[in-house]
């Protein structure tokens, strides 16, 4: 390997070889990187000669000499150039930072360095891989570049036939040209002439340099400490030796760049993709893929695809709903409940004890009419539908992603993981291997490893408890602030009808008992992030990928009873357990549970979607887009402040946001929270997906634009598919068809109704000549002998109102005066049969349409098999062909040899 030097790099003095600290090894590691590459260069004055010719050419990629492509940049402050006393903290930093460079030029990198225009603390070290580093660790990592261009890759469509009208929605191919495609295969160096270099330059492209960088800068050392070696740039960057470390966009996102050979991909992703007018168009996968690497590809390919899916999903559920709102007038029970000859003269028990007084039925008319909307026999049919509809989604989506895997070359993911950097710094424990026999470090024994899986079981179980005490607090909440609304809100809104009719207690509890439960929610959910991440690296998984399975499922867990667990709890829970006004059910021996409306808590559950999902989706926005905007406007303004000169690339991405190696990873649990709600719980609420529709085109550009404008680049990474949120999905389909059952059996009123309707003419239900719902209401409703109320449980009559002899209350129960009065009556019997008769069939009948999709559709199709068999195929043939043709290459060479070693040695003879 050549000599290779720095062009700035800190005076290296003679300093001891353990600090204050015990912390020894780092002059050790610079003294190694001296020997092996000269002394180098000391240059006090960062600024060089050619460092005024950046100032004109902002886009600028490579080092002064203009001939080395930047391939990362490391950001620190300079200590002799602090205001502060720390001299031994600051000392000690310098000397970590000198030896981690000082082992990255001996590793073979190119080290620059330059100081900030705004502010001369800051240094900015380039960090370029010659040709030698880069094949050398793409062999290692397996990495698959091109043997020889190929022919038989065409991007499918399902939409060929519709090329006329999906023409507009494509992307303009003269502004995003097609990538070439190309046979390749793992890279070996001893096989190079097999691959297809016409340009060392160009052979690896800026993502994959990047991506080889990172893996180096990810394991070099920079200290060792009581035998333990410390390495690895994000340990750097965590503790402040350094500010950042980032790969460099490759221009200005609203101009294209000045250097021509520059193919500014970053200003035609904001154009074509992040830009609001590009909002109709179909993203440009494969350009998102080359910039940031597969892994954030097959993100944009799978929010891609649900919107799609989505859109079908819309279309019914709106269709369901614009059925409901049509019909509501035919709703022969709503109607009973605003007759005043019927609901207005029916009167209802105190729902609450002592503060309560009794109650019009009338006065629930609006929520009635609200009812009939979501509660109608469309709701059971998009609810059969939705049942069917994801199990098509995951089993098409599996279908795309093997599609994407051939198109993008990763098929065969070869790259065997590396350990994490920070599992390698905690191996001090040696054991033998079971399958090599070898000795082999790891960072604790069995026991040890058994000790932290308990402990993390344990946290993660304790906040598990803490949310579900939460839910607890907001069910006292509902018990004790309905009272209170009971008592306040008829007198605050004495003679103001058109909103008491509206405003009811039930209402208001409602509505604020779900504000409240949002806020909780997203309180919990920022609080427990920390945690989670906190848990998992006590843990200490091996790889990423195991790291990141780790924390998909902690965190999932936690969000699936933080979110869902109030809506659990008003579909399967309220209203089922509160006894009779006789006899009523308390919480914790103190709180009389809650009631449904008469209708149920269909409407309720509805409400609480409604502001989970918008209050979420904002709160989203903010989080996401509007602080990273605000805070990247203050960085600008005080840019602009300090200083008029053209500022350089690196400096300029310096200061835009950093996305974070987890940033991802939350924007599919947001979507993956989301597709819970669209499936769970759809049932009550059909315009879920619209909502979930619209929310996922903005969000879709809205993630484009930030990734584009907002953040610096991240570091191209290779997947293969959506990893663990593929299963969780899949367990999310199942789910939801028991959830989306029991809503429809036990949280509407819809199987009642459908007892009654069929059991007209059959004593108790009525005795009609034709099908009908008339006096539903009436035999829903149970009576009550006020004389029966127990002081307890006896409500505050309004003493303006005649205390009547009866009351009715939501129940199937016999009468006062009956042999079993106060039991539950034949009819409630029946109702149970139907309800627990619905769910096992609408069960069966799904997962046996689920089951026969799934074995009909492929995960892979007949096509892709064969491109991918053949392209298999044909690779291996040429690397024979070439190995062959190498073979009798120096077959031919060996025979001449030999041949005139022959004739050198015969002709003397023959002489």
């Amino acid at each position: 390997m050549q000599m290779m030097t720095r062009d700035v790099l800190l005076e290296m003095d003679q300093e001891e070889e353990e600090d204050d600290d015990g912390d020894i090894g780092l002059d050790n590691l610079e003294q190694t990187a001296v020997s092996n590459f000269g002394v180098l260069e000391s240059q006090p004055d960062f600024r060089t000669p050619e460092f005024e010719e950046f100032n004109g050419k902002p886009d600028s990629l490579f080092f002064n000499d203009g001939q080395r492509r930047i391939d990362f940049v490391l950001v620190y402050e300079d200590e002799s150039r602090k205001e502060t006393n720390k001299k031994g903290s600051n000392e000690k930093q310098r000397r970590k930072r000198r030896a981690y460079e000082s082992n990255l030029i001996c590793d073979g990198l190119h080290l620059e360095a330059t100081r900030s225009i705004l502010d001369d603390k800051l240094v900015f070290v380039k960090v370029h891989a010659p040709w030698e580093v880069l094949c050398t660790y793409a062999e290692l990592m397996h990495i698959k570049l091109p043997l020889k261009p190929n022919d038989l890759k065409t991007r499918s469509s399902a939409f060929d036939n519709f090329s006329w009208f999906t023409k507009v929605l494509q992307v303009d191919e003269s502004i995003i040209k097609p990538e070439q495609e190309f046979f390749t295969a793992p890279f070996e160096k001893n096989r190079m002439n097999d691959f297809y270099i016409q340009d060392r330059d160009t052979f690896f492209n800026p993502a994959t340099r990047s991506r080889i960088v990172y893996f180096i800068l990810s394991r070099i050392m920079y200290q060792v400490r009581d035998n333990v070696k410390k390495f690895g740039i994000n340990k750097l960057v965590s503790s402040g030796i350094y500010k950042a470390a980032f790969p460099l966009h490759d221009c200005n996102f609203s101009h294209k760049s000045e250097d021509l050979s520059c193919p500014s991909e970053r200003y035609l992703l904001y154009r074509e993709w992040a830009h609001p007018r590009s909002i109709y168009k179909k993203q440009p996968l494969d350009l998102i893929r080359k910039y940031y690497g597969e892994k954030i590809g097959i993100y944009f390919a799978w929010l891609g695809y649900y919107t799609q899916m989505l859109l079908l999903a819309a279309v019914v559920g709106v269709a369901c709903f614009l059925y409901g709102y049509f019909n509501q007038n035919n709703c022969t029970w709503s109607k009973e409940v605003c007759h005043p000859d019927i609901g207005g003269k029916i009167i209802m028990c105190p729902q609450c004890d002592q503060h309560c007084s009794f109650w019009n039925l009338n006065i629930t008319c609006e929520s009635s009419k609200k009812l009939c909307i979501f509660d109608s026999f469309g709701t059971l049919v998009f609810a059969v539908f939705m049942g069917i509809w994801v199990t098509l989604f995951l089993e098409f989506w599996k279908r795309r992603q093997a599609e994407l895997e051939y198109e993008w070359d990763t098929v065969e993911l070869q790259q065997e993981e590396q350990p994490r950097p920070e599992y390698e710094a905690q191996c001090t424990h040696v054991v033998i291997n079971e399958i090599t026999q070898e000795q082999e470090r790891v960072p604790f024994t069995t026991w040890g490893k058994c000790v932290r899986i308990t402990l993390c079981a344990s946290a993660v179980l304790f906040w598990i408890l803490l949310i579900i005490a939460s839910v607890i607090g907001i069910i006292v909440y509902r018990l004790s602030v309905f009272i209170v609304f009971s008592t306040k809100l008829p007198e605050t809104l004495n003679g103001t009808d058109s909103i008491q009719k509206y405003l009811t207690p039930q209402t208001a509890t409602s509505i604020t008992a779900s504000l409240i439960s949002f806020v909780i929610i997203m309180i919990l959910n920022i609080i427990y992030e920390k945690v989670a991440i906190m848990i998992t690296n006590f843990e200490l998984p091996r790889t990423q990928t195991d790291y990141e399975n780790s924390l998909t499922m902690k965190m999932f867990l936690f969000q699936f009873v933080n979110y869902y667990s109030s809506c659990f709890y008003i579909a399967f829970f309220k209203g089922k357990f509160v006894g009779y006004p006789g006899d009523p059910v308390y919480w914790l021996g103190k709180y009389r549970n809650e009631e449904c409306d008469p209708g149920g808590c269909l409407l309720e559950l509805t409400t609480q979607l409604t502001i989970i999902m918008g209050g979420k989706a904002i709160w989203n926005n903010i989080q996401e887009v509007l602080l990273p905007w605000v805070k990247n406007l203050i960085g600008r303004c005080r840019t602009v402040s300090r200083t008029e000169k053209i500022t350089p690339r690196w400096e300029q991405d310096y200061h835009l946001q950093l996305m974070g190696k987890l940033g991802l990873f939350y924007e599919y649990l947001e979507m993956i929270i989301q597709f819970g709600f669209v499936t769970l719980f759809v049932a009550s609420f059909p315009l879920a997906p619209l909502l979930a529709l619209v929310n996922n085109i903005l969000e879709i550009r809205v993630d484009a634009w930030k990734m584009t404008t907002q953040y610096r680049r991240m570091v191209p990474e290779k997947a293969q598919d959506i990893g663990a949120w593929q299963p969780i999905m899949q367990g999310i389909a199942i789910l939801a068809v028991v959830t989306n059952a029991m809503i429809i059996a036990f949280t509407s009123d819809m199987i009642p109704r459908l007892v009654y309707y069929w059991s007209f003419s059959v004593p108790p239900y009525g005795n009609h000549t034709h099908y009908t719902m008339e006096g539903y209401i009436n035999s829903t409703l149970s009576i009550f002998k006020v004389s029966d109320f127990k002081n307890q449980s006896k409500g505050n009559p309004d003493p303006k109102v005649v205390i009547p002899t009866t009351c009715r209350y939501r129940d199937f129960r016999n009468p006062p005066g009956h042999e079993q009065q106060y039991k539950h009556n034949i009819y409630y019997w029946h109702v149970i049969a139907a309800k627990l008769a619905f769910i096992i069939v609408m069960e069966h009948l799904i997962y046996s349409v689920k089951f026969f999709v799934s074995y009909t559709i492929p995960d892979v199709s007949k096509n892709t098999k064969s491109k991918i068999r053949r392209e298999k195929y044909l690779t291996q043939k040429l690397l024979r062909e070439n190995h062959l043709k190498d073979m009798t290459k120096n077959m031919g060479v060996i025979a001449k040899r030999m041949g005139e070693v022959v004739d050198n040695n015969l002709r003397p003879k023959l002489e």
